[in-house]
């Protein structure tokens, strides 16, 4: 069955629809959350809610923007919210990027090595920043549907990555010379 189907059949009250649609979802709003927040247990909260959410408000999406999009706000907004109660308490745990099978040890080292700076530098963005880095580059949405996933203008959303970008840059240069801390 497809997404879109799954949808209108959940809107109409198909539990079953509605489980398996969220099933269909569940890792890429772990994901978004995780790197959005920065840490197993918070992205863990974060899924839960947003679910929970989307199961509750399912009848509310309406097919103007993707479901895929409809689905990011709900999950940036319950990390925004996150945020705000945390007052910005972001923390980098042990969880290691996905990194493909190599057959060298070295080769690997240094790939989880230069991994785990790309996030401890991704963590240290200015959560607007990090929202938008995490949308474009993990999550593969566009600048038009970060733009509505985050109801930010479309100016915006390139001004933040354009940022977002320096700010990584610097962060990795300085991790260079010595380490980001």
């Amino acid at each position: 069955m497809g997404e879109a189907e799954l949808i209108r059949k959940a809107q109409s009250g198909d539990h079953e629809a509605l489980v398996e649609l969220l099933r269909t979802i569940e890792t890429s709003v772990y994901r978004s959350a995780f790197y959005i927040l920065g840490n197993e247990q918070d992205a863990l909260d974060a899924v839960q809610e947003a679910l929970i959410r989307i199961y509750r408000k399912i009848d509310t999406y309406q097919e103007k923007a993707k479901f895929s999009t409809w689905v990011q706000r709900v999950v940036s907004n319950v990390c925004m919210d996150k945020f705000r109660a945390k007052k910005e308490t972001v923390s980098i745990d042990e969880h290691e990027l996905i990194i493909p099978d190599r057959n060298n040890v070295e080769d690997e080292i240094l790939l989880n090595s230069l991994s785990q700076d790309i996030k401890a530098a991704i963590g240290k963005l200015p959560k607007q920043y990090r929202m938008v880095v995490v949308l474009r580059y993990l999550e593969d949405f566009s600048y038009q549907e970060i733009a509505e996933a985050l109801e930010l203008p479309l100016n915006t959303v390139k001004s933040y990555l354009f940022r977002a970008r320096q700010q990584l840059q610097e962060l990795l240069h300085d991790y260079e010379k010595g380490g980001i801390g």
